[in-house]
């Protein structure tokens, strides 16, 4: 789900999905500071291109479930690691609007959240 503020201030959340609500990851990164005993991590994004860039001006990058071996191994090329950032699924990205209440701590997961408004 994504939000933009509209006229009255408030946030219109989107249903954001591959086809036919298709399972899909993030790239992301992560790290362990041993100094400062932190684990971070990071989803790496790009600038948002048509049509998600009307709903936000980033979106996430996306592998195909083939891609996932050669970004979890460190041993990939760092010249393979940016073929596979170039090729992002979150093109394929569909959307529509959903209803505020999704963003309420209070919602319980109900489907009925995911139904277009």
């Amino acid at each position: 789900m994504s939000g933009r503020r509209e006229d009255d201030g408030g946030k219109d959340p989107w249903f954001i999905h591959l086809k036919d609500i298709a399972p899909f990851s993030f790239a992301g990164l992560w790290a362990y500071n041993t100094s400062a005993e932190v684990t971070t991590c990071t989803i790496l994004t790009v600038a948002a291109g048509s049509p998600i860039d009307q709903v936000h001006n980033r979106m996430p990058i996306v592998f195909s479930s083939e891609r996932y071996d050669a970004w979890l191994d460190p041993a990939t090329a760092v010249s393979d690691v940016k073929a596979l950032l170039s090729n992002n699924l979150g093109a394929s990205f569909e959307f529509y609007r959903v209803g505020r209440e999704v963003n309420s701590s209070r919602t319980e997961n109900d489907p009925s959240l995911v139904v277009a408004v």
